[in-house]
């Protein structure tokens, strides 16, 4: 079978790294067609440094790299530097990328590759704010009827906020993005903190990936030990979670993941609430399912996955 289009639409931030190696791994599953950056994590120009970063890491400098949207759509930037600090990168020591930015911006980027393949064919997956996406579907209404899926690590239910009391940050940072996107008919995959804060980066789990002794592994390791130390003292948990790789891990391996179609509308005109994933989990509204919802997963099957695909650096 022909591996999976893929467009990745991010702003790495150590996880979206390892969500990029992992895909970028697994060329059987997965033909990435391009990585366009966005502004989140950190600022644009960081994020598409980062993304160069990563993709000279796992040996694939063929990949183009395209810088986006520097600011949320009707919104000041908010970025995460105290969580990944001020590269994006922190932990590991890696060289400045010698791969320049491929020309083109990212939201037409996306418009062209959409109407260039067949339609139903080329899936987006966003790690980062949807701002990309939704000025790409603002000016370009046909191509919504073109992306197989969209597959998201953003928004929360069970696990409410870790931006605010009630918003996830990809969905705070651009709300109205966020609103764009859910109303417009792809079908949508979730991956919301509910799921993420249950692949949790263990001190045995990290052991692993420093075990494969590779530039990767070790990059990985150091990675999840810089920002492992905020989410530790955040949460009391016994280690990070890998948010962005579980939108990769479910397009390799959907059975690790279980949910639920719901109805799921962003708040975007309280500020008590702002950004908020409203997720009629319990189906208690008459609103149309618009989104596949995923809750679980198997963790200890996800870090098998990822320590196996990392170790093929």
């Amino acid at each position: 079978m022909s591996p999976q289009k893929i467009i990745i639409d991010t702003d790495p931030g150590q996880d979206d790294a390892v969500a990029i190696l992992l895909a970028l791994a697994s060329p059987e599953e997965l033909e990435v067609l391009a990585i366009t950056t966005v502004a989140g994590n950190v600022p644009l120009d960081l994020t598409s440094k980062n993304a160069r970063i990563i993709c000279e890491l796992a040996g694939r400098t063929d990949i183009p790299v395209h810088a986006g949207c520097d600011a949320p759509i009707a919104r000041k930037l908010i970025t995460a530097e105290h969580v990944h600090g001020k590269t994006g990168l922190d932990g590991p020591t890696l060289p400045d990328p010698v791969m320049p930015l491929s020309d083109g911006h990212s939201v037409d980027v996306l418009i062209d590759t959409l109407r260039a393949h067949d339609a139903g064919t080329v899936t987006l997956c966003t790690l980062g704010p949807l701002t990309n996406v939704a000025v790409a579907l603002d000016r370009a209404p046909d191509i919504a009827g073109r992306i197989k899926q969209i597959v998201m690590m953003g928004g929360a239910y069970f696990e409410v906020g870790n931006i605010t009391p009630t918003a996830e940050f990809n969905i705070y940072v651009d709300p109205e993005a966020a609103k764009i996107v859910f109303a417009s008919g792809v079908p949508i995959v979730v991956l919301p903190l509910d799921v993420t804060h249950k692949a949790l980066v263990t001190a045995e789990r990290n052991d692993a990936f420093r075990a494969l002794g590779t530039p990767a592994g070790i990059a990985v390791a150091e990675m999840t030990d810089f920002f492992e130390r905020f989410d530790k003292e955040k949460y009391g948990s016994n280690g990070a979670p890998l948010h962005d790789p579980c939108v990769i891990a479910w397009l390799l391996e959907p059975d690790l993941f279980s949910g639920r179609e719901i109805n799921v509308e962003i708040e975007t005109g309280s500020e008590l609430t702002l950004g908020m994933t409203v997720a009629d989990w319990w189906r208690v509204t008459d609103r149309k399912a618009n989104a596949l919802f995923i809750k679980d997963v198997d963790a200890d099957g996800f870090f098998t996955l990822l320590t196996e695909r990392l170790s093929r650096y």
